[in-house]
């Protein structure tokens, strides 16, 4: 799983999001089903034949807040995108979307991702399906980039020596900001994977080693250290 919902509430299915109801609006404010804007996503993404394999949902209390994160498949082997999203009827927050390959969504307002194409306020003439598929085509665009680079990281050789270099340098000089005593969980894992598909010595197996100690972490901590590691790694490779 890429994507993380954390809420105090509890979450719900995507059929309960039917059961909320949807406040009356005003002359400058147009409150929106979190249902419809759901099944708006789910419609747009289906026509471009990307896959949704997981998704979660959470509301307030008071359902005028809605939280949600969902996991695609776009035939990219071992790797897959999220999108998180949200949306609030009482004014408190714009409704977004944010799209990467971690993303995570908390109904303390924490909303993070790789980039953010949809943030759109509840105007009088606004148009969620207009809004949904802009937003969807500008992920397809940054999923081509993002792709590229992970594929790059996938096939990059590594000695054993440069990742040695690597771990010392994440855990001992402090380069990376993260618990110091997962340096021997990440030295394990990628010394002695326990997945065949990561036991090359690549880039790509380095860095599940050092995803797969941050899972001893809690969540919001685990997502901090992984949105951490690709730039640690970017500027260790070069």
């Amino acid at each position: 799983m890429t994507a993380t919902l954390l809420s105090q509430t509890g979450k719900i299915t995507r059929q309960e999001l039917q059961l909320v109801p949807v406040p009356h609006g005003t002359s400058t404010h147009q409150p929106l089903s979190h249902y419809e804007i759901v099944e708006a996503l789910l419609e747009t993404l289906g026509f471009r034949r990307i896959e949704v394999v997981r998704d979660e949902y959470a509301i307030s209390h008071d359902g005028m807040r809605m939280f949600g994160v969902l996991d695609l498949e776009l035939g990219i082997t071992g790797v897959r995108f999220s999108i998180g999203i949200r949306n609030a009827n009482d004014k408190s927050m714009r409704l977004a979307m944010c799209i990467g390959y971690r993303v995570l969504v908390c109904d303390n307002m924490a909303f993070h991702g790789d980039f953010t194409p949809v943030l759109a306020k509840h105007s009088k003439n606004f148009s969620l399906v207009d809004a949904v598929s802009i937003g969807v085509d500008r992920m397809q665009r940054n999923f081509e980039p993002l792709a590229g680079h992970i594929e790059l990281v996938r096939h990059a050789p590594l000695t054993d020596a440069a990742a040695k270099l690597i771990i010392y340098e994440a855990f001992v000089e402090g380069s990376l900001e993260v618990p110091k005593h997962l340096a021997r969980a990440v030295h394990q894992n990628y010394f002695q994977p326990r997945h065949e598909e990561f036991a090359a010595r690549t880039a790509w197996s380095l860095s599940n080693a050092f995803t797969s100690a941050f899972k001893e972490l809690d969540a919001v901590p685990q997502f901090r250290a992984t949105a951490k590691l690709g730039p640690f790694l970017e500027r260790s490779l070069q």
